[in-house]
């Protein structure tokens, strides 16, 4: 899977009121930076936001042959945008995905997607039919992986023994640590499959949230970035990337300054000790 280890999350694109020709200098700044990945779902910003990105793409076309285009369908959105759907549900079948791809493809302007992920856990998947789907959207050209998202270990294992995933995109943060005790990771490693990490700040709360775990957890991480001479995000990305498992990090930030943050991590590496005292304090508790 040939994406760069920071991937630019487009999610809240919607909502940072940017022009078309501004939307492009986002995207020709995080090329510039190294960031050769943008990461997309269909139902994003009500079904917006691969519009946005599309729209200012399209002022400079060539910029789509430097670039990964990643893309995520599974969940039917209940909105203006899909009035067919009488309520947000889970949907994974053939004539959904295939529909969701065209969609996206339109929308990007592009004629492939570099990766399709399945969002969520539908439990009606149907495994076989996924993975059919799968091969005829890779022959035809259209898209070329696949991974999942938010999955159980059993699940991605599911789709996995029916065609070969790239990625497993989850949620990590020195506030969300599920993925490191469930078995999430363990398979990443096992498998040589990098995971694709999403909220690494945690929605945020680890810059401004005013919670006990937060404040603690923040204590921790402007240490280790007092010590490196690096922002508290910088830090808190570089906690995400310390694991073996060779994470690509999601940043959804619409600031330059954001997309700094995240490439700078790439070169920090946090030592054990500091690591684990940044764990320490978003458990409550040290290593028994």
């Amino acid at each position: 899977m040939n994406l760069s280890t920071i991937v630019a999350g487009t999610m809240h694109m919607a909502r940072w009121n940017l022009t078309t020709a501004e939307r492009l200098v986002w995207i020709e700044d995080a090329l510039a930076l190294g960031i050769t990945s943008f990461d997309h779902a269909d139902i994003h910003g009500d079904c917006a936001v691969q519009d946005l990105f599309g729209e200012a793409l399209r002022l400079k076309p060539a910029l789509r042959q430097q670039m990964q285009m990643v893309s995520k369908c599974g969940i039917a959105l209940h909105s203006s945008q899909r009035p067919e759907h009488s309520l947000k549900h889970y949907n994974t079948t053939a004539q959904h995905i295939r529909t969701s791809v065209q969609d996206s493809l339109k929308a990007l302007g592009t004629d492939r997607l570099d990766l399709l992920l399945i969002q969520g856990p539908d439990p009606l998947m149907d495994a076989d039919e996924v993975a059919r789907c799968f091969e005829a959207l890779q022959r035809e050209g259209k898209v070329l992986e696949f991974g999942v998202s938010k999955h159980s270990v059993q699940q991605f294992e599911l789709l996995d023994s029916r065609i070969p995933l790239a990625t497993h995109q989850i949620e990590l943060s020195a506030l969300h640590t599920t993925a490191l005790l469930d078995g999430t990771l363990d398979q990443a490693q096992r498998l040589r499959r990098r995971p694709m990490v999403w909220s690494p700040l945690a929605g945020g709360r680890l810059i401004s949230d005013p919670g006990e775990q937060a404040a603690l957890t923040r204590v921790a991480l402007e240490a280790v970035a007092d010590a490196h001479g690096v922002s508290l995000a910088t830090a808190a990305y570089a906690w995400v990337l310390r694991h073996p498992s060779l994470p690509h990090l999601v940043t959804g930030t619409g600031r330059l300054t954001g997309l700094q943050e995240a490439v700078t991590a790439t070169q920090l590496r946090l030592s054990v000790q500091q690591w684990t005292q940044i764990w320490n304090a978003s458990t409550g508790h040290d290593v028994t």
